[in-house]
C-alpha cells in the first residue's frame, strides 16, 4: 500500500511540476488566466486555437493603473437592459460612480449589478466594471474590456487595470457578452490588462 501511495504522490508531484512549466505569467493572476484558457473544459477559445494556445498576451504589470477610488453608491438607480453582443439582454443597474485619479488626472466610470447575478450566492457582492479607451481596436480588443469587482464595506474600492481582461466573443462568437455602455470611456491609453487576441 505504501508503494502505490509514494507512485501516487510522485506522479501527482511530477504533474504538478509539468503544470508550473506550462503555466507562463509575470503575476499570479496571469498565471491563473492562462491555466484556465489553457483548460478545454474552462476556456472559451474555439478548438482550433486551443491546440496553439501558449498562453494570453498582457501589457507588463504597471502599478501605476492600481488605483484607489471613491465609490459613491446609487442605491436608487433604476435596472435597465444592457445590450449584448446578441439578442439576449442583460438586466444591470448603476450600483455606483467610481471616481479615482490615473496620470494626475481625474476619471469617473460606473459600476454596474446584475439582477440575476445577485440572486445568486457566489455572486452577490459581485460588481461588474466594463470600460473602454484609446488602446480599443489597436493594441486591446475594439469592444473593450471588463475587471471584476467586490462591494467594499466602505466608501473606497481598489481598481487595478492589470486585471481587465476580454469578453469571451472576443475568442468565440458564440458567447453573448455585455457591450460596454459609452459613458465608461476613458479618453487615455490604458495599456495594463489583457490584450488584444491574435488569432
Amino acid at each position: 500500500m505504501k508503494k502505490i501511495i509514494l507512485l501516487f504522490l510522485l506522479i501527482t508531484s511530477v504533474g504538478c511540476a509539468q503544470d508550473k512549466v506550462t503555466v507562463t505569467g509575470e503575476t499570479e493572476w496571469q498565471k491563473e488566466m492562462n491555466a484556465e484558457y489553457k483548460d478545454a473544459s474552462k476556456s472559451p477559445l474555439k478548438k482550433k486555437d486551443l491546440k496553439n494556445f501558449k498562453g494570453l498576451d498582457f501589457f507588463k504589470f504597471d502599478s501605476t493603473y492600481v488605483v484607489t477610488a471613491t465609490l459613491k453608491r446609487t442605491p436608487d438607480s433604476k435596472w435597465f437592459n444592457m445590450k449584448t453582443t446578441t439578442d439576449r439582454i442583460s438586466k444591470e443597474r448603476i450600483f455606483g460612480v467610481i471616481t479615482f485619479l490615473l496620470n494626475d488626472k481625474t476619471y469617473e466610470l460606473n459600476v454596474y449589478q446584475g439582477k440575476d447575478l445577485i440572486e445568486t450566492e457566489e455572486y452577490r457582492d459581485y460588481l461588474f466594471l466594463p470600460f473602454l479607451d484609446d488602446t480599443n481596436g489597436e493594441a486591446s480588443y475594439a469592444g473593450g474590456r471588463y475587471i471584476d469587482l467586490r462591494i467594499p464595506e466602505g466608501d473606497t474600492i481598489e481598481i487595478d487595470f492589470n486585471k481587465a481582461y476580454n469578453p469571451y466573443c472576443a475568442y468565440n462568437e458564440k458567447y453573448s457578452c455585455p457591450i460596454v455602455p459609452r459613458e465608461n470611456y476613458l479618453p487615455l491609453k490604458v495599456e495594463a490588462g489583457v490584450k488584444a487576441f491574435k488569432k
